[in-house]
């Protein structure tokens, strides 16, 4: 048995940086990873998905490109290279967290961890090696995987995840994507700018359900008018493959039964985490609803010194907050201090086109939770830069509580959104009022400037 201070299972954006810091402690340390350092973010994620959206959107530009009063040949679009691109992309990120672990004293061990008992784990190694590790801290930062979906016929046809659809050489011919939030948005325009055609089925009434209404019915009509089609109330049935090497799919709307073919089928249905084959059981840690590991709001298990960050413990599923998790322990672990989850803000992106920033309260939670709210809109149609670039879809939406006159939330569907976004965050760490920004002077001509006439109708 060998004893450490710290061991952490996965190498995604905590456990990481959790590794060198514990190292750098004077924390003898073991970090495990079964694949490749980085977790889903660098290498399925976001990374690859946002490196293949810049080359989609530069597809999409350059035929619009006479509206600018640039002529231009026709596009097409060399998947194998924007394949390799990505693939360049994503190598040398490794091998920049590569560079830091390898100079630093953790203890990199790749292999498959499973618990053997409480706070001890067994490795098997890539290599065909085993070890037994022991440690009063054991950190899970194992992230999760694509969901699948019982669907009959499925095991017949060659579908994709959100991971293999990246590897793809060629461009789908016709792309049927099962699921309407934002990883199939994402991939829907995006293969669409490519030159797909693109078919997406929501089982629900409507686009990304966290979202509110308007803004999903917004994205919608933007998705629609590109020539997306978008089939609500969706839900497929079953699916068989056809002679052309494709499939054919049956789903209904209501009562009716309809059938549509394509040339590849993506399931987009959401993530579960990897937590299945680590013998929790042996360890007495809990897991929640759909195998989430439960954790309270210094991350901590109901086992006293075992912790689960990132996607693994239900929280928001993004790179950004994974890493706040490693603050938080950082902090807790190593200062003494008394971090925690509570009341944190978590923004995220959606990088369609245009894209979705999103921040605090809905306008749907603010009226849920009785709060004296005003909700302020502004077309992307009246805002002076966009109109100048001709980014005008969209709208930006802000719910602001009437009785501190501060901002609860944000969404912002426009050109550059996440940027946008990230100013009313900042004015909400900050605590800034409405009309600190209403009567803030912004460079002309801006997209900052948007927010002096966003809340120009407030009192």
């Amino acid at each position: 048995m060998e004893i450490f201070d710290v061991i952490i299972i996965g190498a995604g954006q905590a456990g990481n940086p959790l590794s060198t810091t514990f190292a750098q402690a004077g924390k003898k340390t073991a970090l495990i990873e079964q694949n490749h350092l980085g977790g889903s973010c660098i290498n399925t994620g976001c990374t690859p998905t946002k490196t293949m959206i810049a080359s989609a959107e530069i597809a999409h530009l350059v035929r619009q490109s006479e509206i600018f009063g640039v002529k231009s040949g026709e596009v097409s679009v060399d998947l194998k290279k924007v394949r390799q691109r990505k693939n360049d992309i994503v190598t040398s990120f490794r091998e920049g967290i590569q560079n830091r672990i390898g100079n630093s004293d953790v203890d990199l061990i790749y292999g498959k961890a499973t618990f053997s008992g409480p706070k001890t784990v067994f490795v098997k190694e890539n290599e065909g090696g085993e070890r037994q590790l022991t440690a009063e801290i054991i950190i899970i930062d194992t992230g999760s995987h694509p969901r699948l979906l019982e669907l009959d016929g499925l095991s017949q046809i060659n579908y994709l995840d959100s991971t293999q659809i990246m590897e793809l050489e060629e461009i789908p011919q016709h792309l049927v994507i099962l699921g309407g939030s934002y990883i199939a948005l994402e991939f829907g325009q995006m293969f669409h700018h490519f030159g797909s055609r693109v078919t997406i089925l929501e089982l629900g009434d409507q686009l990304m359900p966290r979202e509110d209404k308007d803004i999903a019915d917004s994205v919608a009509d933007i998705f629609n008018e590109e020539g997306i089609q978008i089939l609500l109330n969706a839900k497929a049935n079953s699916t068989k493959p056809i002679n052309n090497g494709g499939f054919s799919l049956n789903y209904s709307m209501g009562n009716k039964d309809f059938s549509i073919e394509g040339s590849h089928l993506l399931l987009a249905i959401g993530r579960v985490p990897n937590s299945a084959d680590l013998n929790l059981e042996a360890a007495g840690i809990k897991t929640g609803e759909h195998g989430f590991i439960t954790v309270n709001e210094f991350l901590e298990t109901n086992v006293p010194g075992v912790y689960a960050v990132g996607d693994v413990n239900g929280g928001p599923a993004f790179t950004h907050n994974s890493y706040d998790d490693y603050r938080i322990l950082k902090a807790n672990i190593l200062e003494g201090k008394n971090k925690s989850t509570k009341g944190r803000l978590v923004p995220y992106v959606l990088y369609t086109d245009p894209q979705l920033g999103r921040i605090g309260l809905s306008e749907k939670e603010a009226r849920e939770k009785g709060l004296n709210i005003q909700v302020v809109k502004l077309p992307m149609k009246q805002v002076a830069r966009a109109i100048e670039v001709n980014r005008t879809y969209g709208m930006l939406k802000v719910v602001v509580d009437m009785n501190s006159k501060l901002i609860l939330g944000a969404a912002c569907l426009g050109f550059e959104g996440g940027e946008i976004m990230a100013m009313l965050e900042i004015a909400m760490l900050g605590n800034l009022t409405y009309p600190v920004l209403r009567n803030a002077i912004f460079a002309h001509p801006s997209l900052a400037e948007a927010l002096n006439n966003l809340f120009a109708d407030l009192p």
